[in-house]
This record gives C-alpha cells, sequence and structure tokens, in this order.
C-alpha cells in the first residue's frame, strides 16, 4: 500500500471511529432519540468525512513533497475511510434499542481501534501495548466527556 493511501485510511479509520463514537454517546445522553444520533451519524459520515479529506488534501499539499496524484490518493483514501467506518456504526442502531446499540458501538468501536492500533504497532516495530493502551485510553476519555457533557447539555436544555 502506497504512503499516501496508508496516510488516508489510517486517518479515517481513526477520526471515523473517535468521533462518531463521541458524537452518538454525547447526542444519546442528551437527547436519547434513536432519530437525532442517527441524524448524527449521517452527518459525521457525510460532513465530517469531506472536512478531514480536505485537512488532508492540504496539509500533503503543505508539505511540498507530494505528487498531486499521491495528493488526491490521500484525499480519496481519507474520504471513503472516514465515510464507510461512520456509516458501519448504523448498523447497530437500526437494529437494537438505542441503549444496547450504544455499548455494542463502544464495544466495536475500540475494537477496531485496537486492532488498527496493534496493526501500526507491528508495522513500527513498536512494542503493541503500549501504542494500544494510548489510543483506547484517548477514546475512552473522549466517550466519557462527551457523555457527561451531552448529559449536563439534556438538564440544561430540557
Amino acid at each position: 500500500m502506497e504512503h499516501s493511501q496508508k496516510t488516508g485510511i489510517s486517518f479515517g479509520i481513526t477520526s471515523a471511529t473517535i468521533t462518531t463514537l463521541g458524537l452518538m454517546v454525547g447526542l444519546d445522553s442528551s437527547t436519547h432519540s434513536k432519530m437525532v444520533v442517527i441524524g448524527g451519524v449521517l452527518t459525521i459520515a457525510i460532513a465530517d468525512a469531506f472536512s478531514d479529506a480536505l485537512g488532508i488534501h492540504i496539509s500533503e499539499e503543505s508539505e511540498n513533497v507530494h505528487t498531486s496524484a499521491q495528493i488526491w490518493q490521500a484525499t480519496i483514501s481519507t474520504f471513503l475511510a472516514k465515510f464507510i467506518f461512520a456509516m458501519t456504526f448504523l448498523v447497530a442502531i437500526l437494529l437494537l434499542s438505542l441503549p444496547v446499540a450504544i455499548i455494542v458501538n463502544i464495544i466495536y468501536g475500540l475494537t477496531l481501534l485496537g486492532l488498527f492500533s496493534f496493526y501500526i504497532a507491528k508495522d513500527q516495530g513498536a512494542k503493541c501495548c503500549g501504542v494500544i493502551a494510548e489510543h483506547l485510553l484517548i477514546a475512552v476519555i473522549v466517550i466519557v466527556t462527551t457523555h457527561y457533557v451531552g448529559h449536563l447539555i439534556g438538564k440544561l436544555f430540557n
């Protein structure tokens, strides 16, 4: 896999997982509405995928070392990874009750992030446990924080 594709896919998977989990948990905590959570995931899958792809595009351009083709590979792979992986979180929401879907998606997201972190660590020859723990800790901080922020918003506006 080329560096530009690897950049886009790794950024897209990580961003899709953490952003979508945070959004789902926060919206669930504040609204307890399946429709709102679905709308949020769809919004993340589309708007944030385009935003992240543009961010990678500009970042790669600013390095002034990549060809136009490499920049577009990174851009497209970021968009596709972010969009596809964000959309996978809808499966549980559509098939299960919202409280169960949130738990299933947290487990799914942390597992996905853990497996991807393992792959990164192996690829770099780093100690797997440290890389995995670091990435999962950040994800858990996002999940816990958005849960409590969602509760606060729910109390302030209901």
